[in-house]
């Protein structure tokens, strides 16, 4: 089989000042005709920066200073400018991690397309748009007439990474680079995307370079892996040998930081609710005008469930389910339409704009992004402690207490006294969880608040809640598309569609004998084969 990418000692160093002197250090592989590489591991391994130094887009400061890339018989990472932008789209192309960003939000999806003919200078308008046409079809996207016509905001996660999928494809690439194409999609979209990447690669004998750090990813579709650590390879292998006899301490460490196949044992939880969501309903109404239908989307329809106190309910449910809209109602971040939300026999729902603050410290929420959540030109101790001085508590209780959360989330009193940008991702997830607990809230709402994490700092995290569960007796809706982790760490899980509840459970009833279809497939949907395989041997002996 012929080589479509080797990489022959890479390095590439990072500005002076950097944790570390090098993004990536003495870096090789190989990619051949018509396989998918997966290059795994955690934030600030080197992976991306590896993909990015082969399209000529690393970021200032961040250089190549030895090494080869050799594609098609020539180095890229020494071409002259010109040529690199020749080959990117039309040799080497690359799928990004978040769609939403990489697409122009003033421009059709068509036209997007049809930019990347004429930046090569491709076809006339009208093969163009022929051309774009076929490529959303053979992407998957529904009713491509529409799609053509369609801005970035239109279109679901799913939807605009298949469009960013066929952007790439546009001019039929040797070697596809994906950077983490599917971490932020629900499961049955995540499996869509995989079956795409798969059927595109057999269909056009493409090299793929897939950038992941989830080995059930890696389980589904990789044919060789390699495994990189702080800009080095530590492992590399087959699939197979590597999911299964992993040899580094490090690659062993990632593969057990997973959340196991293994059920928990059932807990027993008192019935007092801490929550209370009764009848609640949320419709979106956009459009409308002259000649123009209003459009109508219930984003919560006619919901009602409880959290008991010390309870975790999981809530699961692809894009656009409306999980994050029932959880941003209950904390009155979005008011909704009817219904009620009752938190100490208080309904929220009802409450005026003045008598909402004064009971706006009962359920408290802890936000997906960790980077975007914290102002970073606050100190810790300013964000753990702004919310109990508005609520009157006083400066010094305020700050003691925020001390002690910063040692119960494990970073430690000294803390409160450094900015957001001086931690990790992780530790970023850790200061969320005590800013929400300084409100001694009767609930907190966790929106994603693992997604965006390596598996290792996730399992750091959901031990956390683990623990302020078991030593605080703490209730928290935990809203998640990855119901791996929702089995791990949830009593309950609530799965929602298109804006109703379908079904309701134990952890084990939802996983071992689903009563909806809807949840069947999610359960399918789930990467990595182990995992069907566990449930249904313990269903088997349930």
């Amino acid at each position: 089989m012929s080589t479509t990418l080797s990489i022959e000692h890479l390095t590439i160093d990072l500005p002076p000042g950097a944790d570390r002197p090098h993004a990536v250090d003495d870096v090789s592989f190989a990619i051949d005709k018509g396989e998918i590489l997966c290059v795994v591991g955690e934030s600030g391994s080197g992976k991306s920066m590896t993909a990015n130094a082969l399209m000529g887009l690393l970021p200032p400061g961040v250089k190549v200073r030895a090494g080869r890339a050799l594609f098609e018989s020539r180095d890229i990472l020494k071409l002259p400018e010109a040529e690199k932008q020749a080959l990117r789209g039309a040799r080497i192309a690359m799928i990004f991690q978040e769609p939403m960003t990489a697409l122009n939000p003033l421009m059709r999806i068509g036209d997007q397309i049809a930019e990347v003919f004429a930046a090569h200078d491709r076809f006339t308008t009208a093969e163009r748009r022929k051309k774009a046409l076929a490529l959303i079809t053979e992407v998957g996207l529904p009713d491509p007439e529409k799609i053509i016509r369609a801005y970035p905001f239109q279109l679901s996660g799913g939807q605009r990474q298949r469009a960013m999928i066929a952007m790439a494809l546009a001019l039929e690439p040797k070697l596809l680079i994906a950077d983490e194409p599917t971490t932020a999609l629900d499961v049955t979209t995540q499996a869509q995307i995989l079956k795409l990447i798969l059927d595109l690669r057999d269909r056009r004998g493409m090299a793929v370079m897939f950038i992941t750090h989830d080995f059930g990813v890696v389980a589904e579709i990789a044919d060789q892996v390699i495994v990189m650590r702080e800009g080095r390879v530590v492992e590399r292998g087959t699939a197979a040998r590597v999911l299964e006899q992993p040899e580094h301490p490090y690659t062993q460490r990632l593969l057990e930081a997973i959340p196991t196949g293994k059920l928990p044992q059932a807990r027993a939880v008192p019935q007092e609710p801490a929550l209370e969501i009764k009848a609640l309903r949320k419709t979106y109404r956009t459009g409308g005008g002259l000649f123009k239908p209003v459009r109508e989307v219930r984003a919560v329809d006619d919901v009602s469930l409880t959290v008991a106190r010390g309870e975790v309910l999981g809530l699961v449910g692809e894009s656009g389910s409306g999980k994050s809209t029932l959880g941003r109602t209950a904390v009155r971040l979005v008011d909704p339409d009817g219904g009620q939300v009752l938190v100490g026999g208080t309904d929220l729902a009802a409450l005026s704009e003045q008598d909402l603050r004064a009971q706006r410290h009962k359920v408290q929420m802890v936000f997906q992004d960790p980077y975007a959540s914290l102002n970073p030109r606050q100190k810790i101790m300013g964000a753990l402690t702004d919310g109990p001085i508005a609520k009157g508590v006083p400066r010094a209780q305020a700050q003691s207490r925020a001390r002690e959360l910063l040692e119960i989330v494990g970073l430690g009193a000294d803390a409160a006294e450094r900015y957001p940008h001086e931690f990790s991702g992780g530790q970023r997830q850790r200061i969320g969880i005590a800013r929400a607990l300084a409100m001694d809230p009767e609930l907190i709402i966790a929106d994603e608040a693992v997604s965006a994490l390596d598996v290792s700092i996730q399992a750091q995290v959901l031990d956390l809640l683990r623990d302020l569960r078991e030593r605080l007796s703490l209730s928290i809706l935990f809203i998640t598309h990855d119901l791996r982790v929702a089995a791990q760490l949830c009593d309950r899980i609530a799965v929602m569609q298109k804006g109703r509840l379908v079904e309701i459970g134990t952890v084990h009833q939802i996983f071992l004998t689903p009563q909806q279809d809807y949840t069947r497939q999610l359960l399918a949907a789930v990467p990595g084969a182990d995992w069907a395989d566990s449930w249904q041997q313990q269903a088997a002996g349930a």
